[in-house]
């Protein structure tokens, strides 16, 4: 395409061409290059979120609202059943029981795990001689596989001659039967999950403590303020939004817990260790007689309550932003 532009200057005109190349298109309204190496980085994402959460997640649906037995499973052809799985499992006599312990495992478990690891980071804060040494051991708990934390565990907490029963008999106080007694079971599965939480915590809020500014301590001590009123005006408001995330990310791994359970006390004395999470797992792997998809239901359920604090924290999330 050509276009003329005319200069007039006194009596001297001069006309001046100017060639204007055509606007390139994209054949068939595709994407252009930039876009498809934008996808190229996006595919192997978009790759794992479908195979190991889109996939598990729409297989887990499937099986909740079928009859599978293993034959049904190896053949394909089990029963719809619609919701009469998430019936069952509500109705049944011991879903409450399940979610009591469900709740009082995650409630007590974040509780103290969450008081613990905020202590050890604010101590850990001030470094000292072989502070590193220390944080190292208390990874212990994290970095050990889950069946020899709960084996050792069901040893101390043995009602014969574990190790805990021993140092109460020594100081005059008897012996508890942990672990076969429906009273003192889910206590003693929560001791044993504190444990192994605390050095996530830890970490978590080592690192938020970092990132808060040495001279908010140092102007909050030149205006008198101690050791206590440092931490509730400037360490605890600071880590705020560090803690709402270990929180978060703590409930979600608690509601899930099943090893430590299963190696301690399989869900007993009684279903009185009993959550949601192995209820699930024994319906499907712990009788012997594989139940599927009331398993799968209990499953559901639990990624249902996830969801549900995970929207909440968005929420609040995005209120404290916004104020």
């Amino acid at each position: 395409m050509t276009t003329s532009t005319t200069r007039s200057a006194g009596a001297t005109t001069d006309t001046v061409s100017v060639t204007v190349p055509p606007a390139r298109r994209r054949r068939g309204g595709g994407l252009d290059g930039s876009r498809w190496v934008a996808l190229g980085f996006a595919a192997p994402l978009l790759a794992y979120l479908i195979a190991f959460y889109a996939y598990p997640l729409v297989r887990s649906i499937d099986l909740s609202i079928h009859d599978y037995t293993v034959r049904a499973f190896v053949q394909g052809d089990a029963e719809f059943v619609g919701l009469q799985n998430y019936i069952d499992i509500v109705t049944s006599s011991l879903f409450g029981t399940a979610l009591w312990n469900t709740a009082v495992f995650v409630i007590g478990s974040l509780i103290f795990q969450y008081a613990i690891g905020l202590a050890l980071a604010v101590f850990f804060r001030n470094g000292f001689r072989l502070s590193g040494v220390l944080r190292a051991l208390f990874l212990v708990p994290w970095l050990l596989p889950l069946i020899v934390s709960g084996s050792t565990w069901s040893w101390m907490l043995g009602s014969d001659n574990g190790v805990v029963n021993s140092f109460l008999q020594a100081a005059g106080l008897g012996s508890v039967n942990w672990l076969t007694s429906p009273d003192t079971a889910l206590i003693a599965v929560i001791i044993a999950n504190i444990w192994l939480g605390i050095p996530f915590n830890l970490v978590i809020l080592y690192s938020g403590l970092q990132n808060i500014p040495a001279d908010l301590y140092e102007a909050a001590a030149l205006d008198g303020a101690g050791a206590w009123r440092q931490f509730w005006s400037i360490t605890f408001p600071l880590l705020r939004p560090v803690s709402a995330i270990t929180v978060l990310l703590g409930l979600v791994y608690t509601l899930k817990v099943v090893d430590i359970i299963w190696v301690m006390s399989a869900g007993g004395p009684a279903n009185a260790s009993t959550t949601l999470a192995v209820w699930s797992y024994r319906e499907a792997f712990g009788t012997g007689q594989p139940d599927l998809s009331p398993a799968a239901a209990i499953g559901n359920i639990l990624i249902i309550i996830a969801l549900i604090f995970g929207l909440l924290y968005l929420r609040v999330q995005r209120r404290q932003e916004n104020s």
